[in-house]
């Protein structure tokens, strides 16, 4: 059964009077059809690369301090408890398991403006570089809700949608009650709304669970960069000497072992399928075919974009972490679809290559400084004819403080032979790629 956003979207124009607006950046009144202004919109895409807070926080009566923020994180638990809910039946909260990568040289970037004209230069996909990269230990998944769902309860953590009091939602994934309380969309791509109350705990809006049966095991999303740096070092904390077994230290000042974003290089030196990998110059995790043998191995949108999603991949908005199965040899699973995934870099479009005789960039990690940080693998909002950035190579940018309902991440954490990551949290750790 095909859907057809653009129902979702007009009904933006009726319906009950809408609260308070959440302010953000080039934000206007919701069309009456989620394709009204497409035909304006440039090669950004689905458009959440250009997605700001920007100008809201400060004006926003929305926003919510961290104080009511954790009272109704809470208010949830409680709720939880008294409702009595099957702990047997939820799916696991342990961190995602840690594969091991074998470092080596490949090159990172390519110099073939064919395969994507429209991003090639907007989002700095050139010129290829020779890069080195030590080992290092990347995330299995996604990060899932039940995954960040016990982080939260373990923690308190208030995340920036949670405090800002709203985020970005796709209009064809819109809540009734979101539909009737938002009617503010983004002017250069008008099916990106900014709804009050949508957080990773109601990622359609109000009225939708995170937590529910059939999303619990879903990516989390709506998390800001900061977000997800403080669940990588929850998760994956470095043993203290008295922890460790005999000969290894603690962590360092520098933060060794300890989990963190993957930098840009790791990303897709492990999409590419790192060492096991060799030389080839995949497009995707797999190879060069979006659909081998007519068989879907990740969560891209299918038919017209905005308008129509024909699910022929079994999902119309995100799919479970380990949906698909593992995408290389290394055992990651949707490293290419499904939700965008923060790094650690800050953006730039400018990349310096190493000339012949030069040696390979050693672990680079980005620029010193900078407005925005890097996301890469593309989403479910995805299409070729519209946002071609489901390739390795593809890349996109967001500020770190944003949240949209097609945004998540995965950890890392660096290897040191003489020291080593809390083995429990990695939930056990697996070497791959080697």
């Amino acid at each position: 059964m095909r859907v057809l956003w653009l129902l979702v979207a007009c009904s933006l124009a009726s319906g009950e009077p809408p609260a308070e607006r959440p302010p953000c950046t080039d934000c206007a009144d919701a069309p009456s059809s989620a394709v009204e202004g497409a035909a304006a919109a440039s090669s950004g895409g689905c458009g959440c690369g250009g997605l700001s807070r920007e100008g809201g926080p400060a004006a926003s009566s929305a926003k919510t301090s961290g104080a009511e923020a954790a009272a109704v994180e809470q208010a949830a638990g409680e709720g939880e408890t008294a409702a009595g809910v099957d702990e047997a039946a939820r799916p696991s909260v342990t961190p995602p398991r840690l594969l091991q990568v074998q470092g080596g040289e490949f090159t990172m970037g390519h110099d073939n403006r064919s395969v994507s004209p429209s991003t090639f230069d907007e989002d700095g996909e050139g010129p290829s570089r020779r890069v080195v990269l030590d080992d290092f230990l990347l995330g299995e998944t996604e990060v899932s809700n039940a995954q960040f769902a016990e982080f939260a309860r373990a923690t308190g953590h208030v995340t920036d949608s949670e405090t800002f009091g709203w985020s970005f939602v796709f209009v064809g994934q819109l809540t009734d009650e979101a539909n009737k309380a938002s009617s503010q969309a983004v002017q250069a791509a008008p099916w990106w709304i900014a709804v009050n109350g949508a957080s990773w705990r109601a990622p359609d809006g109000p009225g939708s669970d995170a937590l529910g049966a059939d999303r619990a095991d879903h990516p989390v999303t709506h998390v800001s960069w900061d977000d997800a740096v403080a669940y990588c070092e929850w998760a994956y904390p470095k043993l203290t000497p008295a922890e460790g077994e005999a000969g290894e230290g603690a962590a360092g000042e520098d933060g060794r072992g300890r989990g963190r974003l993957p930098t840009e290089a790791e990303w897709e030196y492990a999409a590419r399928g790192g060492a096991a990998a060799g030389k080839k110059r995949r497009t995707f995790p797999w190879g060069g075919s979006l659909s081998p043998g007519g068989k879907h191995r990740c969560n891209v949108w299918q038919g017209t974009f905005p308008t129509e999603n024909t699910r022929e991949d079994g999902h119309a908005t995100t799919a479970p972490v380990h949906a698909y199965g593992s995408q290389n040899e290394l055992g990651l699973h949707n490293m290419v679809g499904n939700v965008w995934e923060w790094v650690h870099d800050i953006w730039t479009i400018y990349h310096l290559a190493p000339t012949r005789g030069e040696p390979p960039l050693d672990n680079p990690r980005g620029p010193a400084a900078g407005p925005e940080r890097t996301k890469k693998g593309g989403s479910y909002l995805c299409h070729r004819s519209y946002c071609n950035r489901y390739r390795v190579a593809a890349r996109s940018q967001n500020t770190p403080d944003t949240g949209t309902s097609n945004l998540g991440f995965r950890c890392a954490a660096s290897v040191d032979h003489n020291e080593r990551v809390n083995v429990a949290g990695l939930a056990g750790l697996s070497r791959a790629g080697a």
